[in-house]
């Protein structure tokens, strides 16, 4: 069956970011800010707790640290940089786990930092290099694309594990991408349109792009939002479609 994916806790201090209480019972994995492009020790594990209670699986969702732009910059790093600020946030999401009687699960990049990897393989290595030698154990969550030969070659070589993730709310280029949010159209915001792409991955196995092309791809997951009470119910119907 498609597990649902959700970005949650993503608040910070007095400032509160999505509706994570109104979402989580309708997912299955809960991918939850780290601490560099959101969150905090107290949002992280208030989150937890909510995943545990509603038994949904642990993912970090480590990013660039970049809270003012909430991660969606993309910050030259070197390849140990990049390493070292993705083992650091997965460990400190760790540690909070641990302290709930939770654990991580998987790993999934935010914002630029995921979009980076998926563009530029020395930042993907370097992930994969630094999951595999701080000895995880836990899988990648990367994009699907139609042909992911080249990613999956390289985490075999290190022995990491993928996670494939494709999403309901975000156009795709005829490339196989996702289309930039600084393009018109990147993101729906229609609840038929998000539902019909999710229907399309679960019936069909793929998406249709921006310019009509039908891309086939194997998705594990797909990703959905609940930044506000419409995309809440937007999830919720989601959920039905694939309990159905």
């Amino acid at each position: 069956m498609m597990k649902l994916n959700c970005d949650l806790g993503e608040s910070y201090g007095s400032w509160v970011a999505g509706m994570d209480e109104a979402v989580m019972p309708f997912i299955d994995m809960a991918n939850i800010a780290c601490g560099f492009h959101a969150s905090d020790p107290d949002v992280m594990a208030k989150t937890i707790q909510s995943a545990v209670k509603h038994g949904v699986t642990i993912g970090a969702h480590p990013g660039y640290d970049d809270k003012k732009g909430f991660g969606r910059r993309s910050i030259p790093h070197t390849s140990s940089e990049i390493s070292n600020l993705v083992v650091y946030q997965v460990g400190a999401m760790m540690g909070m786990c641990r302290l709930y009687g939770a654990t991580v699960e998987y790993v999934k990049p935010h914002g630029a930092l995921y979009m980076d990897m998926m563009r530029d393989e020395a930042v993907y290595r370097a992930i994969i290099q630094g999951m595999a030698q701080a000895g995880f154990g836990v899988p990648l969550m990367i994009l699907a694309k139609v042909d992911n030969s080249a990613y999956q070659a390289i985490a075999d070589e290190a022995g990491v594990s993928l996670l494939f993730e494709a999403f309901a709310d975000r156009a795709y280029t005829s490339e196989g991408s996702l289309t930039p949010r600084s393009l018109p159209g990147a993101v729906y915001h229609d609840p038929e349109q998000i539902i019909g792409q999710l229907k399309q991955l679960v019936m069909h196995g793929s998406v249709i792009s921006i310019d009509g092309t039908e891309l086939r791809m194997k998705a594990d997951t797909v990703c959905v939002h609940g930044d506000n009470q419409e995309s809440v119910q937007t999830v919720h119907l989601l959920r039905q479609v694939v309990d159905q």
